[in-house]
């Protein structure tokens, strides 16, 4: 099979993650009509389950992977995405439709780090780069354009539609290419490590209710804390981790997974952030701010799959170091510039700056952290990229909750440019990160590097 027909497949599979995110927000009011219940209610319950289950599901999703087969593990997930999907559509009862979101979001925490580990076993080294640029793209273009279909679908076919979308992309998916079911590794398969997903399970929950939490904030904090750190703990005892702790030995994994954290706290702060600060306080419209954004992950998506093509050359340190430092620049002249603005456009131009950077460093901090691993955990490894890569967005709009909408307008425009500053010290740490990725490969290597891999 080509590298590109694999990676369209790989790609089809997997927007269907960030597409049923995005896309349930425009079909709430729908929703809730037709339920009898208010949107703000329905956010509790098919939102935050949605996120919760993506983000507690990664790393054991990706470890089944690794332990009965990425192909199988994806197979399974594609499975029930179809499966939440029809349930969605056919069901017309809260319950059921919790239960079809859960059902998505567990598909989705399959599809996606195993994902990562077929493009990182399939895909020649010298073609690493551009592989994840092109998934990446596929993502950030799923993200963004989830809002405009879903609200496009929705008012043609109503809220049904939201969750019926998936099913022509697995299906799409499924029949372009049949993913490689072989384990990474001979012999019997080790035991699934269901007391280290357990304790994972609830520490990531604690600490991602209690940084969206206003009561009880810090008890919810100090106790994912305890539980994440006697997870760590059984982890180093475990025969077969769902975890592996070692991997962030690997200098080049622990740099590309910590970039693609700090990024998505920024990138995933300033889509809420934005939108609070010019229509709050300048009276901005949806429409115009929608069109604003879309400028900086249009952007984003473009420069992904530029980003990957120049890491292939030019290495993953030089790509990623300047892609940080163009998002540096464009949160920089937000930064400074911010409280003069009075219109969503008069941002364009660092928004711009910052998707573009965004874009560049995307790829290469994923394809150096994902080529840092042996075959055999690609699942885990992609696992534990996926998750950080949420909890760096959960994060990052927790620093909003600083943000009081009562406050005088001055007040709000101070808290405002604070946020940049904050975000910007992310992109600092980013950008020291990208200095253990490796650097431009020699042209033997590179050469060598071509050879499909064993």
């Amino acid at each position: 099979m080509s590298p590109g027909r694999l990676i369209t497949a790989l790609g089809l599979a997997a927007v269907v993650a960030p597409l049923g995110s995005t896309m349930m927000a425009v079909a709430l009011d729908d929703l809730g009509r037709a339920l009898g219940r208010d949107p703000a209610d329905l956010t509790q319950w098919l939102v935050t389950s949605y996120l919760l289950v993506g983000i507690v599901g990664q790393s054991p999703g990706g470890r089944i992977g690794d332990l009965y087969g990425h192909g199988r593990a994806l197979r399974l997930g594609q499975g029930l995405l179809a499966a939440g999907s029809l349930l969605g559509t056919a069901v017309a009862s809260l319950p059921a439709l919790i239960a079809a979101r859960v059902l998505m979001a567990a598909g989705g925490a399959l599809v996606v780090p195993c994902a990562f580990a077929v493009l990182r076993s399939e895909v020649p080294p010298a073609l690493r780069g551009r592989a994840f640029g092109g998934f990446g793209a596929a993502m950030s273009a799923a993200a963004a354009v989830g809002p405009l279909l879903g609200g496009a679908l929705v008012g043609v076919f109503g809220w049904r539609a939201v969750f019926l979308a998936a099913l022509p992309l697995v299906a799409a998916s499924a029949f372009l290419a049949r993913f490689p079911a072989r384990r990474a590794e001979a012999g019997p398969a080790p035991r699934f490590d269901w007391a280290g997903t357990l304790l994972l399970t609830a520490g990531l929950v604690a600490l991602v209710v209690g940084l969206k939490a206003q009561a009880a904030r810090w008890p919810l904090l100090a106790g994912g804390a305890a539980l994440l750190l006697t997870f760590g703990m059984w982890e180093r005892r475990a025969p077969a981790p769902v975890v592996d702790l070692r991997l962030f030995r690997q200098s080049a994994f622990s740099a590309g997974a910590a970039i693609v954290a700090l990024q998505n706290l920024a990138m995933y702060a300033l889509l809420f952030q934005l939108p609070l600060y010019f229509q709050r306080l300048h009276g901005a419209t949806s429409a115009a701010m929608g069109r604003t954004l879309l400028v900086m992950m249009g952007a984003m998506v473009v420069l992904s799959a530029l980003g990957g093509r120049l890491a292939d050359r030019l290495g993953a340190r030089v790509t990623t170091l300047a892609g940080t430092s163009l998002s540096l620049g464009g949160l920089a002249g937000l930064g400074v510039g911010l409280a003069a603005m009075r219109a969503p456009i008069e941002a364009a131009p660092w928004l711009v700056l910052l998707g573009a950077g965004f874009g560049l460093a995307n790829a290469p901090s994923q394809a150096a952290a994902m080529g840092a691993v042996p075959r055999a955990q690609g699942g885990a490894a992609g696992g534990a990229i996926s998750t950080l890569r949420y909890l760096g967005g959960v994060a990052g709009i927790a620093v909003l909750g600083r943000l009081d909408a009562d406050a005088p307008a001055a007040a709000q425009t101070a808290a405002h440019v604070t946020s940049l500053w904050v975000f910007g010290g992310a992109l600092v740490l980013a950008w020291g990160a990208a200095l253990a990725l490796p650097g431009r490969p020699a042209p033997a290597a590179a050469a060598a590097q071509g050879q499909p891999p064993g």
